[in-house]
């Protein structure tokens, strides 16, 4: 047990012990005991008004459960959905209670119905807001059958159908009431700016039936029908509640501060969308069949970076927002007494030449694959190209974020030659497009040359981290991917063989050395990561090594939580996820993963 500053006991959950639900403008959080530990109000990257993931119970929570239960004794998602269902068996019978946030018309809602299965159980519901955070306490009271919450900016109202006995307790909301077989209690919570009237209400049983049908609709347009269908359309599912439906934007994870060590100090806010995850996300968006949201997320792309690329950030916010200033929660004690716990990301100010490789990469992409044209794409790609002519010289804090200087990471120059290349193959299948064909592909020539000569270690057979070190590099793996070097080179069976080696941990990969206390300016160490892990799926498939491949793809699937969700990381000796959670790269990765080893396969 641990302790919050009020001193209320209550378990240490891990990380997978959480389901998600959500509207696609923002995400919410279920615990194993039946608790709605985090949600941010009204979008993913808005202060929380339940952080107990991060803190106590005290800093904001909605538990509903059988009274005297701890724990669910099942649960799932309804099939191709996302909303939830979890059961409670206890001596007098048994209940369920669902949970979901309709896609919203104005105001968010969160819904959560009791429904009695068998016999008759007392349930109670303590719903206790605390916004900005977990540190503002709101003034509570009661209008029209409501409860209403107010501090400042914010107001929630909470409602139940057929009304129940509540009333308030150790500044919460408290109700308790009985189920029998066939009853059922739903409760609704609605967010609005409090300086604006009441939202219309939704009915939660309407809700329930238009959401399933909504996401099982979604769900259908999946083409892809190979083995472990469900697993891959669970991850984009997951991809899908992930986005900022306003914009397309979709954020790397609905959570800040989860530690990629347990009790560490790497813990980061992730509710933003990185520049990187572009073209994994397009291909898989586009391969699996939703063209709409890969145009949407395309066109958030070119929102986002449009404007002087000497200004090309790493992340952008949901709407393109630019300033991402990162500061500290210090009443927060931190998922499992990890601190400090961050909102922001500082890393906004790195300079990571790989994205301008992955920016144009994605738009050759979308392309090729017949996303609607866009006016003054080509035209904003030559200005990265005539930006990327001198500036790829410059050492980067790569794509892995590091904060112990800036190094000539070799990562960073494939992707230049990325850029480069992705040019010189568009003037070539569009003649008509104005473009330097001659001096992109003496670019594409000299990084291509400088990257073999200085990025790669001919005694160990191997490419290296960056220039002239013997550190390794997990995302080395990409290197036969977008085409820097055929699957079948010599350098680059080296290179796989290395890592696995040297970044292997029980059979998963960690993104860098272990003691890379010099690179990445951070004491402590880290999980395996797990989109390296698909990474080395797909390289393992291109070499030839199929079985290796699904083998570990099957392995991966295996460490998913019981909904189907995975964090960033795993830690294989703990046996548990690590990192925010849960994470769109992992899912990206398993959807690519699969889609490269079983895409052309009939099901079965």
């Amino acid at each position: 047990m641990r302790y919050g500053t009020a001193g209320n006991p209550h378990p240490v959950h891990r990380i997978e012990d959480y389901a998600l639900i959500g509207d696609e403008q923002t995400a919410a959080l279920v615990g194993a005991d039946g608790s709605v530990d985090w949600l941010c109000l009204p979008r993913f990257d808005s202060a929380a008004c339940f952080a107990r993931l991060l803190g106590d119970e005290d800093n904001g929570h909605w538990r509903i459960a059988p009274t005297g239960a701890d724990r669910y004794t099942r649960r799932a998602y309804r099939k191709d959905t996302l909303v939830l269902d979890t059961d409670w068996e206890t001596p007098e019978g048994a209940v369920r209670v669902t949970d979901l946030m309709p896609q919203r018309d104005r105001a968010p809602d969160l819904v959560r119905i009791v429904q009695g299965l068998r016999g008759r159980v007392t349930v109670r519901s303590t719903l206790r807001l605390r916004f900005d955070y977990g540190s503002v306490v709101p003034w509570v009271r009661r209008t029209d059958g409501h409860r209403v919450a107010v501090a400042g900016p914010d107001s929630a109202w909470l409602r139940s159908v057929p009304e129940v006995p509540t009333w308030g307790e150790n500044l919460g909301t408290v109700s308790e009431f009985t189920v029998e077989e066939g009853e059922r209690v739903a409760f609704v919570l609605t967010w609005h700016p409090s300086h604006e009237p009441r939202p219309a209400l939704v009915d939660p049983y309407s809700s329930l039936r238009q959401s399933v049908a909504d996401w099982r609709a979604w769900a259908a347009r999946c083409c892809y029908d190979g083995p472990y269908r469900d697993a891959v359309v669970r991850s984009l599912i997951t991809l899908k509640a992930l986005t900022y439906a306003p914009t397309g934007g979709i954020v790397a994870a609905p959570t800040t501060s989860l530690p990629e060590e347990p009790g560490g100090v790497r813990n980061w806010d992730y509710r933003f969308c990185w520049l990187r995850d572009a073209t994994l996300t397009l291909n898989a968006l586009l391969a699996a069949g939703y063209q709409d949201e890969a145009e949407a997320w395309r066109n958030w792309l070119l929102r986002a970076v449009a404007g002087d690329p000497a200004d090309l950030q790493i992340m952008y916010g949901l709407a393109g927002e630019r300033r991402l200033p990162e500061f500290e929660l210090p009443w927060l004690s931190g998922f499992g007494g990890a601190r400090p716990v961050r909102v922001g990301n500082d890393a906004v100010n790195q300079l990571q030449l790989d994205v301008y490789g992955e920016v144009m990469n994605s738009l050759a992409l979308a392309r090729r694959s017949g996303l609607s044209a866009q006016p003054d794409v080509w035209a904003l790609q030559t200005v990265l190209m005539d930006f990327l002519r001198t500036a790829w010289r410059q050492p980067d804090e790569g794509l892995w974020e590091v904060r112990g200087g800036r190094r000539h990471f070799v990562h960073s120059k494939v992707m230049v030659w990325v850029a480069a290349d992705r040019a010189v193959r568009t003037l070539q299948e569009h003649p008509d497009f104005d473009g330097d064909l001659d001096g992109w592909r003496e670019l594409r020539e000299e990084v291509h040359r400088e990257v073999c000569e200085k990025g790669f270690d001919a005694e160990r057979n191997t490419f290296t981290q960056s220039y002239g070190s013997r550190e390794l590099d997990a995302a080395l793996l990409v290197i036969p991917r977008v085409g820097f070097l055929p699957p079948d080179d010599p350098r680059v069976l080296g290179t796989i063989d290395a890592v696995r080696a040297e970044l292997g941990q029980s059979g998963l990969l960690r993104r860098y050395t272990p003691d890379a206390a010099p690179v990445d300016g951070l004491p402590g160490e880290e999980g395996t990561f797990l989109v390296c892990s698909f990474w080395l799926v797909d390289a393992l498939h291109m070499t030839g090594r199929h079985r290796e491949a699904r083998e570990l793809f099957e392995r991966l699937l295996g460490l998913a939580n019981d909904v189907g969700l995975l964090a960033e990381e795993y830690d294989p000796v703990g046996g548990r996820l690590l990192g925010n959670f849960p994470q769109a790269f992992s899912h990206i990765g398993l959807v690519n993963s699969a889609l490269a080893l079983f895409g052309d396969e009939e099901a079965g």
